[in-house]
């Protein structure tokens, strides 16, 4: 029987994509006997020479060839355009759904009029969201939603959850990260939003402290100024919006 046009190029079609399927997941079973464990999210093939992108478990992006001879670990670069195709594919995994973080979880700062939103990953006794908070609190018109997330040690944790379990734990975030004034409150009420935001860090691949969210999803990983961080919200609020 003679396939008309169409069959034989829909026909082709699947035939090309099983194959880069099969080969797909041939990659991630070569790679993770490479690597020695079950670490890769994700293989996807690439127009670049034969290249594999492989995305490992925490969250790193390395480029291998099917047979996983050679595993490159850097930039590539559209020598047309100057683009790098690297960061801008790692900008992509790195983006997440604004709309899902469970925000109850957060402490809730509002600045103004509160109406462009951003969140934040921070560790209580990290310098950086110390020199974070002051930039932060010269934003105008933003409600900040902090997930206290202590990564650092056992007093991060400690103090987590007596600004947790504080009156006004907005208050109490803002006078200790800003201001140097300790938590006084017990850390005995219900501290469960802690442990949460931690497995939720880890989930969306928080290795470190501070880290920004927008409400486009866009990440933005340690201390930005806050001109800097006022241009990223505008262009954010402007893409949310289209």
């Amino acid at each position: 029987m003679k396939l008309n046009p169409l069959r034989a190029a829909l026909a082709a079609l699947a035939l090309v994509t099983l194959t880069a399927h099969a080969g797909e997941a041939e990659v991630k079973q070569k790679m993770e006997k490479f690597l020695g464990a079950p670490a890769v999210s994700s293989v996807k093939a690439t127009p670049y020479a034969g290249m594999y992108e492989v995305v490992l478990d925490s969250g790193e992006l390395v480029y291998t060839d099917e047979n996983v001879d050679y595993v490159f670990a850097g930039n590539i670069i559209d020598a047309a355009t100057r683009k790098n195709l690297t960061q801008a594919r790692k900008n992509e995994l790195n983006t997440i759904d604004f709309a899902s973080l469970p925000l109850k979880q957060a402490v809730k700062h509002v600045r103004g009029k509160g109406e462009r939103v951003i969140a934040t990953f921070e560790d209580p006794n990290c310098g950086f969201c110390k020199r974070l908070a002051g930039e932060l609190q010269s934003l105008d018109n933003v409600t900040i939603y902090t997930f206290l997330y202590p990564i650092l040690s056992a007093d991060s944790t400690h103090k987590s959850k007596q600004i947790w379990c504080s009156e006004n734990p907005g208050v109490a975030w803002i006078d200790w990260i800003a201001d140097g004034i300790k938590p006084t409150a017990s850390p005995d009420c219900d501290t469960q939003a802690i442990d949460a935001n931690v497995k939720l860090g880890a989930k969306l691949r928080v290795g470190g402290t501070p880290t920004i969210f927008l409400s486009d999803g866009t990440r933005i990983g340690g201390y930005v100024s806050a001109d800097h961080l006022e241009a990223a919200i505008a262009k954010a609020e402007a893409k949310r919006k289209q």
